[in-house]
């Protein structure tokens, strides 16, 4: 393993899943279905990446022609390119694709199947009642209708895709780079990347102008996570692709595993010139990554477009369906099968009558064309097509403008407006808003959406006293830390008790408080335009070192083995001795320093939970108040540090650091081995304090959650964050409370094996979870993403009985898993909610995605059915626009249905007076225009406008929302209703006008008079029931009711005119038919006493149930008891009992402590910096080295792919250049090795070699006295530092120290531990010697320190 890199998380993340992974017999035993089959979704993702896991993917640098040769089948003999292009196509349809699949799509309606039916129907002449064309044109707008919004969706994600694909990316073309589009990448391609860059594909890393070719990137948009990530170029290709020439001939073949979803997982070799490196996730960029504090790197792409792993991780396109589309397909299969039997029983009734007639009258016989059977199926279909608007279109087409007004209202809604972003609210898909009101689950990302991963120091506790931000009347106006010349000016938090403490540097408590603030961390440090900028790997360090620094403690400058820090004014360098790396097992860093007095001091920072067991004396006073402080911050979900340190005797550091040195160098179990050193020296600390730091919630989180959950909407958190992290967001959003039961992995398993064991099947009878489990009980559950191959559905039905669930540490598939479980199980509407790529996954599985325009990218909102600015603004989509919709489209539909059948089952009880003949009752034109004019109005009205609360009264009662959850305004009940209340409707309009017409034979003296009075008694009486159910009345909906009455009329008037009869007498007969009936007063009255009928008991009835129900209200549901109830804890969870929760969180990655003991991560020198080639083009090797001669950046040690660093010819240490000091010395490489005091460095060019000065500072504080003797000299001690391995070939004129003779490695490392010191400038010289045949005469990279004492060894043994 290269240094630095051996403890990166990626690889021990790798090691641990590849160490502790069951075999398939092991983890996939076969289950009883209906826990966990061998089809499960767990299983069959696992069972894929097993399968992608073989080193069968091979990629050849720089060579198109040999990767293009590789095939895949694809299609019957038909094969195609392997490896794909980066080129990505998120959209459903193309140009071929969207006719035939939007059409097969919308034929998944069986309303559409339906009409098409019917339309066939109409083109039999002998059956038809209106000519085809007259629903088939309406068919065909509906359709086109529908697909033009889906065109208008696809649009949006092609042009989407076409930005992506058209973004600029540097491609080695020939032997320069050139600027290409994403889409024209390859595997194989070579690619630089400057800071700030988006990573186009997954890449290799090759180099990079940093130290040791590392690269910082920021993996916001994969995993959540934005503190700074580092990744290593493998040390062969970071010694030799020096130059853009190298790089053109670079012809290393890369064997890897396939693509895969695996996030943090990569492993593979690259072969190169007869050898082998191995390669692992730390040496990988991912596909949307960030470069970061890095100017260039370099890269080979491995994967490209569809491979890569995040796109791999986005899942597919799902058609969704809204629960009331669903519902609505199987009514129309409902109501088309009652449709078939009621035409089949009126046939049989026309059977009969046709039988006997035939019988009683042979002599009209001649008369009939068809025998009685072929007639019977006639009248079959004719009562088919008759009938057939019980499912009328129209409805559906006024659903279609329904949408996409209540779409409008969202984007118009002015209170879902964020002005700092200028961002309204959009509605991306038009289709869904009804399910808005029906989401019982809401799965949300953390970071950018609950929090704005803003850290803030709030408050701290040293010794015992808490200092808290002072009273708002109290703050002083102008910053209260002018005084310090340092200051940044960011920091909120003033406390004048606190400031005076340390202005006046007489506590000590106070004074090692923030000393240890200012020391312990692995913050890095810059100067630019006069200002220190710090570059953290984690944003809680960077605002403890910046809280030090505004209060007088400032982190001034970092070398590989000292820590420069100001303090009130006075520069003091530290001697970093050790670092003892944070991870997530130790939870605690340490750095051992010697101050410039001479003495040793050991600061420790972390949890409280391993931190308090390793304090001298236990139970000080200071140490309670400490506790109280750290309680006190819990409760205000305050992210908590404790701090702690000790000094450190000669003696006991000299023991120490003995059996430290012999522990970094052990083959095997060095990690544990380091470990137990560690234990060693961090006991007996003394407590400081703590500090409290607070992760901001976005505005209105808080509120939001709390009145979903109000609204009995479940809130899931799915994160790639750490536990404790997440856990700390869950209090602070009180999805926790300190009342919760909360299960772990551990606990969990206990309760699935203890009712499998128990009842041996946890789903039926008495054993089930959701009959056994104490309902009193209030729980919660915190699980990672590698829990997900347990027992499904049982897991899920616990999870269902939890008022929160936390899943930590998820993969975007691992999430989009979790949302497929709950819809799998619990057939409930899901919602995700997120704002970076690493959510697209669970966006697009859940039945609404909703995408935040946050700081992560656009990418969950290109893939979202909402965009949102804020996570605030869920509360008002879901409990006033998601509500509104739901009831305004169930309230649309039910009346629709009622008024259909009010007028449509008049024509069966019309067919027992008919003859059974199917001959209409109604004029042609009011059956056609019915739906569409005559009732259409007040419809649309319902469903655009129709509040029965207001916006603020559902914000402040949650609790109405629960109707749409339990499908309260539509269902089968409703529908029932609905179809008893149409159909009572219609039998007192035809039977109370018929009864009325036996008494009075002058206005009934027609067929088409009984009509008109039937008729204009339906219509009437749906447009009163209309203004019943409507509680909002506006000036809209009382000319809706007008307009409506006035078409009736006029179009009536119209189509009753002797001009239009006289025309087509066919299609128009009732002539003067509605003028000649209404000028009878009496029929008025008949009319009016329909309508009275049809309304005053439904009135009624309703009244009195209303009364009904506020008499005897419904049984509430058993609420939770209250906190002072005890409740008897389940019996198979043995938890232990903790008096204090800790609020211990810290996001932080181990490996940056040897990154900086290493020198690995550090400058060569400050203030130098690498300035990039003006252009691409490859010089001349005289032309090459003639420059570098003349030019002035030639400061570093590697001139290296445009990047000019100055460097010598022979082998020195790969640790950085120190700033020199009055202690000097010369050092000459390559046969010459001398110490000068003193020296004044020489910048003249002498016989080939040169040299060169660097910037002089400030002296250590502590002289040459104080550094302890050559025998007893302590080195920097690098932590778990790990030499290369036997295994793993060494660069190029490398040997190891292990063939020298032990008095020569003795000395080796005594020299490499004095130059460690860098107490004196370098004077580099570059003598001249022979170059090896084709090389660049370019300076080559620095070695590691295996090669330093390698070199210095020959040397000294010269």
């Amino acid at each position: 393993m290269r240094p630095g890199m051996e403890d990166t998380p990626g690889r021990e993340r790798a090691q641990r899943r590849c160490l502790n992974k069951p075999g398939p017999s092991e983890n996939y035993k076969l289950r009883p279905e209906g826990l966990t089959s061998m089809g499960s979704l767990a299983y069959s993702e696992e069972l894929e990446e097993e399968k992608n896991s073989a080193f069968t993917w091979e990629v050849k640098a720089n060579n198109r022609t040999y990767n293009d040769q590789f095939k895949e089948k694809a299609f019957l003999c038909w094969q195609r390119k392997k490896y794909k292009d980066n080129t990505i196509h998120t959209a459903k349809y193309n140009f071929f694709s969207f006719l035939p699949l939007n059409l097969y799509e919308q034929f998944h309606r069986m309303s559409n199947l339906y009409f098409l039916f019917i339309i066939i129907l109409q083109g039999i002449p002998e059956i038809s009642t209106l000519p085809w064309f007259t629903l088939f044109t309406p068919f065909v707008c509906l359709l086109v209708i529908r697909a033009t919004r889906d065109l208008v969706d696809d649009i949006g994600r092609h042009r989407s895709d076409r930005t992506i694909n058209n973004r600029p990316c540097q491609v080695l073309v020939g032997k320069s780079f050139l600027w290409k589009k994403w889409r024209d990448l390859h595997v194989g391609d070579l690619i630089r990347l400057d800071k700030d860059n988006i990573v186009p594909a997954d890449v290799l890393l090759l180099a990079s102008t940093e130290p040791s070719s590392l690269c910082h990137v920021e993996t916001a948009d994969i995993d959540g996570e934005t503190n700074l990530k580092f990744r290593q170029a493998p040390m062969v290709t970071h010694h030799e692709l020096t130059s853009i020439r190298k790089m053109a001939s670079f012809q290393g073949k890369v064997v890897c595993e396939e693509p895969n979803s695996r996030m943090h997982h990569f492993m593979g070799h690259l072969k190169w010139e007869g050898q082998k490196y191995s390669l692992d996730s730390g040496n990988i960029l991912l596909r949307g990554c960030k470069i970061r504090n890095t100017d260039t790197c370099y890269g080979m792409v491995i994967y490209a477009g569809f491979d890569t792993k995040i796109m791999r991780n986005c899942g597919k396109i799902h058609l969704k369906r809204t629960k009331i589309d669903r519902l609505m397909n199987r009514l129309v299969i409902l109501v088309f099968m009652v449709l078939v039997l009621i035409s089949v029983a009126l046939t049989l009734g026309f059977w009969d009558m046709a039988t006997e007639f035939k019988a009683k009258h042979h002599y009209v016989a001649e008369k009939h064309v068809h025998s009685v059977t072929t007639e019977s199926f006639l009248i079959f279909c004719s009562f088919l097509i008759l009938l057939s608007v019980m499912v009328p279109m129209s409805a559906f087409f006024t659903a279609e403008f329904i949408h996409l007004g209540n779409s409008i209202f969202i984007n118009w809604d002015v209170q879902m407006y964020y002005e700092p972003q200028d961002m309204p609210a959009k509605a991306r898909n038009t289709s869904l808003n009804d399910q808005l009101g029906q989401v019982e689950y809401v799965f949300s990302d953390k970071t950018g959406t609950l929090t704005q991963n803003v850290m803030t120091f709030r408050k701290c506790c040293i010794d015992g006293i808490v200092y808290g931000p002072d009273e708002e009347e109290a703050l002083c106006k102008e910053s209260p830390y002018l005084w310090n010349k340092f200051a940044d000016g960011k920091l909120l938090f003033q406390n004048a008790r606190l400031l005076g403490a340390v202005r006046s540097n007489e506590d000590r408590m106070v004074r090692e408080f923030w000393r240890l603030l200012a020391i312990c961390h692995t913050v890095m440090v810059q100067k630019k335009d006069n200002q220190l900028l710090y570059q953290a790997a984690s944003p809680d360090e960077e605002a403890l070192v910046t809280a030090a620094r505004n209060f007088g403690y400032v982190f001034l400058a970092r070398t590989q083995d000292s820590v420069t820090v100001v303090e009130l004014g006075e520069e003091r360098v530290y001697q970093v001795l050790a670092m003892m790396d944070f991870n997530s097992v130790r939870k605690r860093m340490s750095v051992l320093v010697r101050n410039p007095e001479g003495s040793i001091y050991l600061y420790t920072k972390g949890a409280d939970t391993v931190l308090f067991d390793r304090l001298y004396k236990k139970g000080l006073k200071e140490w309670t108040a400490t506790e109280e402080a750290l309680t006190s911050f819990a409760k205000q979900t305050l992210r908590t540090l404790c701090l702690a340190y000790k000094k450190v005797d000669e003696d006991t550091y000299a023991a120490w650091r003995q059996r430290h040195q012999e522990a970094s160098v052990l083959p095997q179990n060095r990690a544990h081995a380091l470990h137990q050193v560690y234990e060693e020296m961090e006991q007996n600390l003394q407590l400081l304090g703590a500090t409290a730091i607070e992760d901001r919630l976005q505005d209105g989180v808080l509120e939001t959650i709390q009145c979903l959950k109000q609204g009995n909407i479940k809130v899931w958190v799915l994160t790639g964050d750490k536990p404790e992290t997440v856990v700390n967001i869950g209090f602070a959003c009180q999805l926790l409370s300190e009342d919760m039961l909360i299960l772990e992995e551990k606990e969990i398993a206990q309760v699935l094996e203890a009712y499998w064991v128990r009842n041996n099947n946890l789903l039926s009878g008495e054993g089930s979870l959701k009959n056994q489990l104490l309902s009193q009980v209030k729980m919660a559950m915190v699980i990672s993403g590698e829990f997900l191959v347990r027992r499904e559905r049982a897991f899920v039905e616990l999870a269902s009985r939890c008022q929160a669930v936390i899943c930590c540490r998820m993969t975007p598939k691992q999430k989009a898993l979790i949302v497929a479980l709950v819809k799998k199980y619990q057939n409930v509407v899901t919602l995700a909610i997120g704002d970076g790529a690493n959510d697209v996954n669970m966006i697009k599985t859940a039945d609404i995605g909703v995408g935040l325009a946050g700081k992560e990218g656009m990418q969950a909102v290109q893939n979202s059915d909402y965009m949102l600015a804020q996570f605030c603004f869920l509360r008002r989509l879901l409990l006033v626009h998601g509500r509104w919709s739901y009831m305004r489209v169930c309230k649309f539909l039910r009346y629709f249905i009622y008024k259909t059948l009010a007028i449509v089952m008049v024509q069966i009880w019309f067919a027992f007076y008919s003859g059974f003949t199917a001959q209409p009752l109604y004029e042609g034109w009011f059956l056609a225009l019915f739906n569409l004019l005559y009732t259409s109005l007040p419809v649309l009205y319902i469903g655009l406008f129709e509040q029965d609360v207001s916006a603020e009264q559902s914000l402040e009662l949650p609790q109405l929302y629960s109707a749409g959850q339990k499908d309260e305004l539509l269902n089968y009940w409703v529908f029932l209703q609905a179809l008893a209340h149409g159909t009572a409707t219609s039998l007192v309009n035809f039977f109370m006008t018929l009864w009325i017409s036996h008494g009075m034979s002058e206005p009934f003296s027609d067929c088409q008079s009984f009509a008109v009075v039937v008729a204009l008694s339906g219509l009437l009486s749906v447009t009163v029931e209309v203004m019943l159910i409507t509680k909002r009345w506006t000036v809209l909906f009382v000319l809706a009711i007008v307009f409506s009455i006035c078409f009736y009329v006029v179009i009536t008037w119209a189509s009753q005119s002797f001009w239009l009869f006289s025309i087509a007498p066919k299609n128009f007969p009732f002539l003067y038919a509605d003028r000649n009936v209404l000028s009878h007063p009496s029929i008025l009255l008949v009319v009016l006493l329909n309508v009275s009928l049809n309304t005053l008991p439904v009135l009624a009835l309703r009244v009195s149930y209303q009364a009904f129900k506020k008499k005897h209200p419904k049984g509430e549901r058993k609420e939770a008891p209250a906190e002072g109830v005890a409740v008897e804890p389940l019996p198979y969870l043995r938890r232990e009992s903790r008096a204090r929760r800790s609020s211990y969180a810290f996001s932080h990655r181990e490996g940056y402590a040897d990154l900086i003991t290493q020198g690995t991560i550090l400058q060569k020198s400050p203030g130098v910096n690498s300035d990039a080639l003006a252009d691409h083009s490859v010089p001349s090797d005289e032309e090459l080295a003639s420059s570098l001669k003349e030019s002035p950046q030639y400061q570093r040690n590697l001139s290296f792919l445009g990047k000019k660093r100055h460097q010598h010819q022979g082998k020195v240490c790969s640790g950085d250049v120190r700033p020199p000091s009055t202690v000097s010395s010369s050092l000459t490489m390559e046969g010459q090795f001398s110490f000068t005091k003193n020296e004044a460095p020489s910048s003249s060019w002498q016989s080939g070699s040169f040299h060169k000065e660097l910037p002089v500072k400030q002296a250590r504080p502590y002289s040459s006295v104080n550094l302890p003797s050559a025998k007893g000299k302590p080195s920097s001690l690098r932590g778990s530092q790990m030499p290369f391995s036997e295994s793993q070939p060494l660069p190029s004129g490398q040997s190891s120290l292990k063939n020298q003779p032990a008095s020569l490695e003795k000395m080796a490392f005594w020299k490499m531990s004095l130059l460690s010191q860098r107490s004196w400038p370098y004077i580099w010289q570059n003598e001249s010697h022979p170059r090896k045949k084709g090389r660049a005469p370019l300076p080559e990279p620095h070695p590691t320190q295996v090669e330093t004492a390698t070199a210095l060894g020959r040397i000294i043994h010269k």
